[in-house]
């Protein structure tokens, strides 16, 4: 059986998990999120822990069990603490700005560009050239991240671009004559 798979999920105090058998949802201080339940796969809530265990020796029950576990381990720990991604602007008049649930940012073009934040996604800038993003979804915060990361990426001689706070660009050395 997965290593991942036979662990259980706790429970924090404030985090309401019910179980259908068709979708599992976790409610608790910062929204709610639900997921499909997998058919190869029980979920069971048994002394404030989640414990995950494959139906059946199908090929895949096992990797889907620690797959499910990781899932909704992640579901519980967004609901409870939330997820944040944060990304550095590099480069000369690079800016963001946060307006609401949209964020502003001037990356070099003849234009301002907008993105349009998604329900459940908070974004911030403590600075001009700092961009935070927070929610409860794992998922969605990284895809978010990911986009707006994608609008300008870190080009390889100047290290111009938006990237994570975390990331090494490593710089190629301009030819030679």
């Amino acid at each position: 059986m997965s290593r991942v798979g036979k662990m259980p999920i706790a429970v924090p105090q404030g985090v309401d998990v019910s179980i259908t058998a068709e979708q599992i949802s976790v409610k608790g201080a910062l929204g709610t999120l639900a997921r499909a339940a997998n058919p190869l796969v029980s979920v069971s809530k048994q002394d404030g822990q989640i414990v995950i265990a494959p139906v059946s020796d199908a090929p895949g029950a096992d990797a889907m069990s620690g797959t499910m576990r990781a899932l909704l381990a992640n579901m519980v720990s967004g609901v409870s603490k939330g997820f944040e991604k944060k990304l550095t602007l590099v480069g000369v008049g690079f800016r963001a700005q946060a307006q609401g649930a949209k964020l502003n940012l001037q990356i070099g073009f003849s234009h301002p560009v907008v993105k349009d934040m998604p329900a459940g996604v908070t974004v911030t800038t403590p600075s001009q050239t700092e961009i935070v993003i927070k929610g409860a979804d794992i998922q969605v915060v990284g895809q978010i991240a990911a986009e707006v990361r994608a609008l300008r990426p870190p080009e390889p001689y100047k290290g111009k671009g938006i990237r994570y706070a975390d990331e090494k660009v490593s710089l190629k050395e301009t030819k030679k004559k």
